[in-house]
């Protein structure tokens, strides 16, 4: 207990100034300050031993989530085995995958048909209780420990479900819970604020307010009606959340995901995004985690443009989060799939390679989200690509409807007014072989699956951490079947959320079906990417021009050692003019070969190291 006391104490120190200096900025209250100091060690101390001694581990080893053997998968808990028991029993199939950290999908306790697939949470210490209890979260964060996974949850700070206690509390006119929402009892201060604040979803939730008729008062709601934003100018909202997330983080997570980060400080006659408090909350939340529970990351869900997105890593002095998602060049890459185009994906993978190396990014082809265009419209511009006819096109090449087109899915918040729309879709079914299938074309087949690997080859060769979305492993489809349900209908984004198929996963050692062409290739791609140094996370990458704008060039090196990457994202066969010396092993194939003007069958790529 003493050698505890000490541990506690030398982190305490280390962050206490920076910590007490940015707290009292932002809350100017010392008594609270000192109220949160005590929580920590409370906190602390009630972290079981074999945590503890994970955070010591992990403290002499501060880049154990930046390994290249570091491999994501995210997954709801009831589509993927039912509940966290069933999850438990599947782990011999993730480790297959060659999965080590795993993301759980939003499982605290919501209300049926209002709960935004989780993201609405009415009890931040309670799990759905179909889903199973904390202890069974604590059972299978401790096995998969002994496995070597990592588990990775997401902590939904902007608000919470009118169903939470502070809610009802509110909603009967409480004062001290009224103050931890934003409320008003007339349209005159909302109004201020919908004139500088933007709508995150114009057709199925317009406006950044809630009328609730029965105390007479607005409420702030910025994403759903159901779902309250917390008002972080309030010491007590902050303190109560650093609790709640030192709770979950004491059942054993690595990895908390903090969901919808930019929007978390609201200010009147500003955007309420982005805001610089933002940043002040979030270094805090670093410095807790790391006097508390230090073997925990940091996963900051920022869903803006590149320039938004770089700052919530902080500095390399005062760092913010440890990981961020790569949305920019999630987006990008589709574009590029849809214009047959690498340019604007080159710029972008050349802007976070010259970043310093500490700044981790999780790389994803998709999530449980949908794809919004945010992409560089500045530049698309100067190339004759206008913003709304541009992400019509895509729209409307993603949804099948333009000729050529082979990919399949459905358009999310699609608005009659700008004409603006996202789009949903798995993997499989936006690569073509959904259309292939049902087609009966084998020649399509065999392209929208090497397209499908293409893409996960590319993936898995940038900078960073890979995330699959579960599922993607054994190229599934898009699932229709959430229209029948009343409580999904109205959102498109469950067609790519549906239950895992385990009976096509069952075909994954098949190597003429569909499911074990992809997961036997992606598998052996993984495998290469945990062994060789090529891949490391202090390799300098680069892109590499070939002379051909649908080809995209990857170059990672390590001392002597030399890999390139070569991608077609062309629907025809293309040619990567290049006259690289010596001589090369293809990883995949291992074959020997020359890489002098290398030709591509469609959607083709190549792993190869000089030899």
């Amino acid at each position: 207990m003493k050698k505890d006391q000490e541990i506690f104490q030398k982190r305490l120190n280390h962050h206490h100034d920076e910590l007490r200096w940015l707290y009292t900025e932002l809350y100017h209250n010392d008594d609270m300050f000192a109220e949160l100091c005590d929580q920590m060690y409370q906190y602390f101390t009630a972290r079981r031993r074999a945590l503890k001694n994970r955070d010591l581990e992990r403290e002499n080893n501060p880049d154990w989530f930046r390994q290249k053997d570091m491999l994501g998968m995210m997954l709801y808990i009831d589509n993927f085995a039912g509940n966290i028991k069933g999850v438990s029993a599947k782990l011999p199939y993730l480790k297959e995958c060659n999965v080590n950290c795993l993301h759980l999908m939003p499982f605290l306790d919501t209300p049926k048909g209002r709960s935004d697939g989780g993201y609405a949470v009415a009890d931040f210490r309670k799990v759905r209780p179909d889903l199973g209890t904390m202890e069974d979260l604590a059972a299978l964060a401790d096995k998969c420990h002994k496995n070597g996974m990592n588990l990775c949850m997401d902590f939904v700070m902007n608000h919470t479900s009118e169903d939470h206690e502070w809610a009802k509390k509110a909603r009967q006119g409480d004062g001290e819970y009224m103050s931890r929402y934003f409320f008003y009892n007339n349209r005159e201060i909302p109004d201020e604020y919908e004139k500088t604040v933007p709508q995150v979803f114009p057709t199925t939730a317009p406006g950044n307010f809630t009328w609730l008729p029965d105390i007479g008062h607005y409420v702030m709601t910025t994403f759903y009606p159901y779902q309250w934003d917390l008002n972080y100018c309030n010491p007590r909202v902050f303190n109560e959340m650093m609790y709640n997330f030192l709770f979950l983080a004491n059942q054993g997570m690595d990895v908390i995901r903090i969901d919808a980060v930019p929007y978390i400080w609201k200010e009147l006659g500003t955007p309420c995004r982005n805001l610089k408090q933002v940043h002040t909350i979030v270094r805090m939340m670093r410095m807790i985690a790391e006097i508390v529970c230090p073997s925990v990351v940091l996963l900051g869900e920022v869903v803006m443009e590149p320039e938004k997105v770089v700052p919530y890593f902080g500095t390399v002095e005062k760092p913010e989060c440890h990981m961020l998602y790569n949305v920019t060049t999630m987006a990008t890459t589709w574009n590029s799939i849809a214009t047959r185009d690498i340019r604007l994906l080159k710029k972008q993978m050349d802007i976070v390679n010259s970043l310093p190396k500490q700044y981790t990014f999780l790389n994803y082809l998709r999530c449980h989200d949908d794809i919004g265009w945010g992409l560089d419209f500045a530049t698309l511009k100067d190339w004759g690509m206008d913003e709304p006819s541009h992400k019509r096109y895509l729209n409307d090449f993603f949804t099948g409807k333009h000729p050529g087109s082979d990919s399949r899915g459905e358009l999310y918040n699609d608005d009659p007014v700008t004409q603006d729309a996202r789009f949903c879709g798995t993997t499989a079914s936006m690569c073509g072989i959904e259309a292939a299938l049902f087609e009966k074309d084998d020649e399509k087949l065999k392209r929208g699956i090497r397209e499908d690997l293409m893409l996960h080859a590319y993936m898995l060769t940038q900078s960073g951490i890979p995330m699959l979305y579960s599922s993607d492993e054994i190229g599934r489809l898009n699932d229709y079947s959430y229209k029948e349900d009343p409580d999904k209908a109205a959102d498109s984004r469950y067609i790519h959320r549906g239950a895992f198929q385990w009976e096509l996963a069952g075909n994954r050692k098949s190597k003429t079906s569909v499911e074990g062409q992809i997961f036997q290739t992606l598998n052996r791609m993984e495998q290469i990417r945990s062994q060789e140094s090529v891949f490391d996370k202090d390799c300098d990458v680069y892109t590499y021009d070939v002379h051909d704008d649908s080809i995209l060039c990857i170059l990672r090196q390590k001392g002597n050692d030399r890999f390139i990457g070569i991608f077609n994202f062309s629907d025809s066969e293309k040619t990567a003019w290049m006259q690289e010396e010596g001589t090369f092993r293809d990883l995949i194939t291992d074959q020997t070969l020359e890489l002098k003007d290398v030709e591509l069958p469609a959607y083709g790529f190549m792993w190869c190291k000089r030899m």
